[in-house]
């Protein structure tokens, strides 16, 4: 089973242009990203998805100087940025990941790939109320390739895999249920507004860990309500 990692990065953001090239910690907001997906149990390759404007010129220069493989596509079609990504490696399945979410959980994605492995369905529905920004995606890449077929609308094409769970008859799937200490949904552990940064930024320097488990990140914010308050105020974009 060949399982992949894609991890969709552009420059432009509404809130807080750049954000996933700021520094973080030692080093900086992508590099937490990468290195983390690199330590998920059972993935052959992990590589950046971003677009072909002129402004992530900078995106695919930060991957050259870390030797990472980079595919550049359409900025609004990130379904079919996905799918162009994945062809030259023929993938079984593929995790998707946001490069906003530096402390994104590989352990449970490790956990989540041990399950496909065993079950071979289209999708794994992620049961359990999460923090934002720890969450991972993974399905098939015969499922991706599907919505390509069937999902037409502006809705399906940028949230990739938001057919999936709109007709969830149209594919097989097994569910992992996450853990009650990582239940804690009132947390926004992802990088999408100054307030995100300033937590983020704190939490970085508090465990100075690339590698970090995201379980400890929690526990930290639950100590420290001063900190999780941050951004608390912050609500969440609309799928549109």
């Amino acid at each position: 089973m060949k399982t992949i990692v894609i991890i969709q990065a552009r420059m432009g953001s509404s809130r807080l242009p750049g954000k996933i090239l700021m520094p973080l910690g030692s080093t900086d907001n992508l590099t937490y990203v990468i290195e983390r997906c690199k330590k998920i149990d059972g993935v052959s390759k992990v590589l950046v998805a971003t677009s072909s404007l002129s402004q992530d010129d900078a995106v695919e220069k930060w991957c050259e100087e870390h030797q990472l493989s980079c595919y550049r596509g359409s900025e609004e079609d990130v379904l079919d940025r996905f799918i162009q990504a994945a062809k030259p490696y023929d993938p079984d399945y593929v995790i998707r990941v946001t490069a906003d979410c530096p402390f994104v959980d590989y352990e449970m994605a490790s956990d989540m790939v041990a399950l496909m492995k065993k079950e071979q369905v289209d999708i794994i529905d992620l049961e359990g109320q999460l923090p934002r920004g720890l969450a991972v995606e993974v399905i098939s890449y015969k499922a991706l390739q599907y919505i390509d077929e069937k999902g037409h609308e502006n809705r399906h094409r940028e949230h990739v895999t938001y057919y999936a769970y709109e007709f969830k008859e149209q594919f097989t799937r097994v569910s992992y249920v996450a853990d009650e200490m990582r239940n804690e949904p009132p947390l926004r552990i992802t990088l999408d507004t100054v307030a995100d940064y300033e937590l983020l930024s704190k939490v970085a320097s508090h465990f100075d860990d690339v590698f970090v488990s995201s379980i400890d990140v929690i526990k930290y914010l639950i100590e420290h309500p001063e900190v999780a308050k941050i951004n608390a105020h912050i609500e969440q974009k609309p799928v549109v």
